[in-house]
């Protein structure tokens, strides 16, 4: 390899994984210009032209990836999630049985930590879109569906507790909350939403419990000390 071009390639990748994706760009399209024939470059390129918003731009570079590579499980899943986004749901579901071979739902548990947490994150980013706009029946709906890749995310749990609380489904906030707290009880976050969701409730003795006890765990907690010193009377 030229060294010029192994120059780029080295620091291209180091400004990707580092998510410098800017800086990585010049670099990696200096790569391809003179070898086209790198499946990870055009991967990493179709990762950073879709976190650009460059959807369709992203899918050839990820189909491009695949054609080299016809293995390359990371480049599938992200064409499979950038096919969803242009709302080509038979491609995407097409790439889903070309790599992992069946378009049952047991094929879930098939699918090793990496990619079940790389899917899980997905559909997080997208529920934490929704949200963003304030589509929260949307947002619920992808955070299960991360939750049933990987039910042990707590913070994606507590994501969704806070937007059933915020949707007036306060019952299931709870029942998530509380899942949470028999999981991980030392997961301070979900505590604190617990807490408030409780105080929705109008059972602010049991709030007054779970704030208490992220106090005892962070003394320099302020927003409890707040809810707790609100809720003295």
């Amino acid at each position: 390899m030229d060294p010029l071009i192994k120059h780029h390639l080295v620091v291209g990748r180091e400004y990707y994984l580092t998510g410098e994706y800017a800086k990585a760009r010049e670099h990696l399209e200096a790569v391809l210009r003179v070898h086209d024939d790198y499946a990870d470059v055009h991967n990493m390129m179709g990762v950073i032209l879709y976190e650009a918003g460059k959807s369709a731009e992203a899918c050839a570079a990820f189909e491009r990836a695949l054609a080299l590579n016809a293995r390359y499980t990371e480049a599938a899943l992200n064409l499979s999630v950038c096919y969803n986004e242009l709302g080509r749901y038979d491609d995407a579901k097409r790439v889903y049985i070309q790599v992992y071979g069946s378009s049952d739902s047991g094929d879930l548990n098939q699918l090793d930590a990496y990619a079940r947490g790389k899917i899980a994150n997905m559909h997080r980013d997208i529920a934490d879109a929704y949200v963003g706009v304030g589509l929260m029946e949307h947002a619920i709906k992808e955070y299960r569906k991360a939750l049933q890749l990987c039910p042990t995310f707590v913070d994606i749990r507590t994501k969704l507790a806070t937007v059933l609380r915020d949707a007036g489904r306060l019952d299931e906030a709870l029942d998530e909350l509380i899942a949470i707290r028999e999981m991980a009880p030392d997961y301070l976050q979900a505590r604190v939403q617990l807490g408030i969701t409780l105080w929705r409730a109008k059972r602010v003795a049991e709030a007054r419990i779970e704030w208490q006890f992220v106090i005892d765990h962070d003394p320099k907690n302020r927003s409890c000390r707040v809810y707790l010193g609100m809720t003295a009377d």
